[in-house]
């Protein structure tokens, strides 16, 4: 079958780069890789108390069957949105099947076509679509830079705008946090509606893992927050929190929500059950930021910390330039029985090829010690 000759260019141009993605199976090598930050996606006993929560309410349907809007809003729904919003602390939470919809669906439909969109440079691929879909203006300021942000808002600012800030909480690809007190203050100085993604501190961050922006106190300064539920809570889907009027709005005009059949009972019922998990603060929660520190401290004893970007999250980034480099030194690491994922340019700018240490709560501090003598030797 024939294959458009521009589609074969650039495959060619990544596999000649190094930079040609394919799809892999798990592997059975310890792993530093995965965003399962507190194993909660193997847990027998998530499984099993889901499976008994189905049956006893007699959710016993593989499908949502239609969108939310037609026949796929089971009781569930309103059920675990309610429990996520009291664990937010929020007015209001809204499930869409995934952060990826999330964030397309809500940066595509609330800003309009006179408001201005300022963005972090490395936020995530889903909230940048999501904002080119939007008929508003978008300018990125440099990262967790907030004078540079200050700057573009005093530049760009006008009277009949409304003004969105859109940040992470913590960075995919660094692991990093911004100031987040300091963009309060400046979201407020200005009026700005500011946005946090907190797809990579559910789980890890607060007694029950309930994010940065609540152990900071400052949910209730911030107009709206996107949980994913594919990190921490070891499941799918994911929620955006804010007011009644923001989720009202969302219904009405999110397309990735009102366009797509809603998730199944047994993918809500697991959501709300890893919630109620994360309630009763487990131990796991403990053990991964037990585990957080640990690396940080290898880092040090080992003089390793300068190639390391700065970062106190489950998320540890190691610049090593070039593909062929880091690519070379990620295979040596698996060799030798690590899951260490490369990160390649186009995903990280070029320059910035990094190997992304993942910790979990069933890392061992052997596991640890195991793969920081092994990254020292191949230094």
């Amino acid at each position: 079958m024939m294959f458009p000759k521009s589609l074969q260019e650039k495959l060619d141009l990544r596999d000649a780069n190094n930079a040609l993605r394919s799809l892999k199976f798990s592997n059975e090598l310890t792993d530093f890789s995965s965003n399962d930050y507190l194993g909660f996606s193997k847990s027998e006993i998530i499984f099993d108390q889901t499976h008994q929560f189905l049956v006893e309410n007699k959710y016993k349907t593989n499908g949502a069957t239609g969108s939310r809007l037609i026949s796929g809003n089971h009781e569930l729904y309103a059920l675990s949105e309610d429990y996520i919003a009291k664990f937010h602390q929020s007015e209001a939470a809204l499930l869409f099947n995934s952060g990826y919809d999330a964030n397309v669906g809500f940066f595509s439909s609330v800003p309009q076509r006179n408001d201005i969109i300022f963005f972090d440079e490395l936020c995530h691929a889903s909230i940048r679509d999501g904002i080119q879909l939007s008929n508003a203006k978008s300018y990125k300021f440099q990262h967790n830079d907030v004078e540079d942000l200050e700057d573009k808002i005093v530049k760009f600012q006008s009277s009949n705008s409304n003004i969105f800030i859109v940040i992470e909480s913590v960075y995919s690809m660094d692991g990093d946090s911004p100031n987040l007190e300091d963009l309060v203050s400046l979201s407020e100085k200005y009026n700005c509606y500011l946005i946090v993604d907190e797809a990579h501190a559910l789980g890890v961050f607060g007694e029950r893992g309930d994010g940065l922006i609540q152990l900071l106190g400052l949910q209730s300064k911030v107009f709206a927050r996107i949980m994913t539920f594919g990190k921490g809570l070891g499941c799918h889907g994911a929620a955006v929190l804010g007011s009644n009027q923001l989720k009202s709005y969302l219904v009405n005009f999110a397309r990735s929500f009102i366009y797509t059949t809603g998730l199944s009972p047994h993918s809500v019922a697991t959501i709300l059950i890893g919630y109620k998990t994360l309630s009763g603060q487990p131990k796991s929660i403990i053990d991964l930021k037990s585990n957080i520190v640990f690396f940080n401290q290898e880092k040090m004893r080992l003089g390793l910390k300068p190639m390391f970007v700065y970062s106190k999250s489950a998320i540890q980034c190691a610049i090593v330039q070039g593909n062929d480099n880091v690519k070379r030194i990620a295979h040596e690491l698996q060799e030798k029985g690590f899951d260490v994922k490369p990160i390649l340019s186009p995903t990280v700018s070029e320059g910035q090829e990094r190997l992304r240490f993942c910790l979990h709560s069933y890392n061992s501090q052997e596991e640890i010690l195991a793969v920081m003598a092994c990254l020292y030797s191949l230094l």
